[in-house]
């Protein structure tokens, strides 16, 4: 079992106190590299969500001014900044990324809630400097309602601080669900706003457990106007069809397959450096890592070359352990399906040139998957049409500019996309004809706090981060005064 001073209450959080589920009933939580059990948490329902919301609602009716949010904001940074050691460390025993990558994602976490704090004031009523009709215009920024934001097991810390942030600079009250397999992080976190923070009660509501019961009162009950969801596309069609009845908003990060452009006039060895650090980041489990990687044909062996040497260095293992880059893969489901994708490939025609085809396992931890390479992947194949969300680099030859956009645009996502050339005239003619929110040019690097993230096509809608991100939450009012 795991011991931390910011796991004392492993429980729900309603309404500024700690709660059990009525049923009395507790969830399992443990390390994906070991096994281990690291805690339960109590497994709530619907009758526990909707007190949540009451709560919720009730701190609706308390406004606070903009500077007490951004003094808030400020001190969510502080204190997760403050606690990042243990937080990282907690992250990674329950997730199983390398103890760097979790102290890492604890200071891009509290960089959302710097920002917020930085550009609240930007939610000040604005005045319009025309009269039209003989009246002065006022646009107000009100809080849509009460949110509920869902969020996945990949960034335990990221993911909410992305919709957190926001909800409190709006003045949102917030009552959250996170994944039942990352759930230690949130709990840390919430004992930091209930401690240091100290926010009002019913400003944020805590509540673990099933996904359907959860889900289906968040998007059933009229009190929530607003839905941020980050998971599988499939899952976020599902609660497009549940939120209509209420017309709630949502904000959808779905699913991606971002392909990686390389063109034979790029630095290879920038290009190899970046996707390395761009693939395997939390073991490939992101929806913004390379799931295709495009190489022009005249530069197709000397990268793979390239990547060979780099890959043969990385080591896998416990997150925990000193000098491994690439932890477990999160549960036996997500080990499964990159060793399908593999040995789909080379049943289809593609060649390791790095890694293996490891044995399977017969447990839910453990899933220590090798940083494998394909030379000769094609369309036809899995790890193509399908996001693998592991440690599986495909390669795929392409012949021009053209083909490359062609191929590039394959896919019913458009999240994150990257190309590396030093032709900043080409660069731009392509990044105009990728369908996808986020395309890096001569960089691997993802979101970040400053700017909006998003996806478009069946990736999903709606931002996070930046100014349009600091909008999600709002409802403009419009109010004209006559003389």
């Amino acid at each position: 079992m795991i011991d931390s001073p910011l796991l004392q209450h492993v429980q729900g959080y309603i309404n500024g106190q700690w709660v059990d589920a009525d049923s009395g009933k507790r969830v399992a939580v443990t390390n994906p590299a070991t096994g281990e059990l690291l805690h339960e948490i109590p497994n709530m329902g619907a009758a526990e969500t909707e007190r949540a919301i009451a709560a919720a609602r009730g701190a609706l009716a308390k406004p606070a001014s903009l500077d007490q949010r951004r003094q808030w904001l400020e001190a969510i940074a502080a204190a997760l900044t403050e606690h990042r050691d243990e937080i990282g460390r907690i992250l990674t025993l329950e997730h199983g990324k390398p103890l760097a990558e979790g102290k890492g994602e604890v200071d891009y976490a509290a960089g959302f809630f710097a920002y917020c704090a930085k550009h609240v004031h930007e939610l000040a009523p604005r005045k319009l400097d025309e009269q039209p009709r003989g009246c002065s215009w006022t646009v107000h920024y009100r809080p849509a309602g009460v949110v509920g934001l869902i969020t996945p097991w990949n960034f335990p810390a990221g993911m909410i601080a992305k919709k957190l942030s926001a909800a409190i600079a709006a003045d949102c009250p917030s009552v959250i669900k996170p994944s039942s397999k990352t759930p230690l992080t949130m709990i840390a976190l919430f004992t930091l706003l209930h401690d240091v923070v100290k926010l009002p009660a019913g400003k944020v509501n805590l509540v673990m457990g099933s996904a359907g019961p959860i889900g289906d009162t968040l998007c059933a009950h009229p009190d929530v106007r607003v839905v941020s969801f980050t998971g599988s596309t499939e899952v976020g069609r599902e609660l497009i069809k549940k939120c209509a009845p209420e017309v709630k908003k949502l904000t959808l990060e779905l699913g991606g397959n971002a392909p990686y452009i390389i063109f034979d006039d790029a630095d290879l060895d920038a290009a190899a450096d970046n996707l390395i650090a761009n693939k395997f980041r939390g073991g490939g489990q992101t929806c913004v890592c390379a799931n295709r990687i495009l190489v022009q044909s005249g530069a197709a062996d000397a990268f793979a070359s390239r990547l060979q040497e780099r890959v043969s260095k990385m080591t896998v293992g416990d997150g925990m352990a000193e000098g491994t880059d690439i932890g477990p893969l999160i549960d036996r489901n997500g080990f499964d399906k990159v060793r399908r994708h593999v040995q789909d490939a080379v049943d289809k025609g593609a060649e390791i040139v790095a890694g293996e085809l490891p044995k399977a396992i017969d447990q839910d931890w453990g899933g220590f998957f090798p940083p494998t390479i394909l030379k000769g992947a094609t369309p036809e194949m899995a790890c193509w049409r399908e996001e693998t969300f592991g440690p599986l680099v495909p390669l795929v030859e392409f012949a021009d500019e053209a083909q490359a956009i062609e191929l590039a645009n394959a896919t019913e996502f458009g999240l994150a996309s990257y190309l590396f050339t030093r032709d900043d005239a080409r660069a731009d003619r392509v990044i105009a004809q990728l369908e996808f929110a986020h395309v890096g040019h001569n960089t691997g690097t993802g979101p970040t706090p400053e700017a909006p993230f998003g996806g478009m096509k069946q990736s999903g809608y709606g931002r996070e981060g930046g100014l349009e991100g600091l909008f999600e939450f709002i409802e403009p009012q419009t109010v004209p005064r006559g003389a």
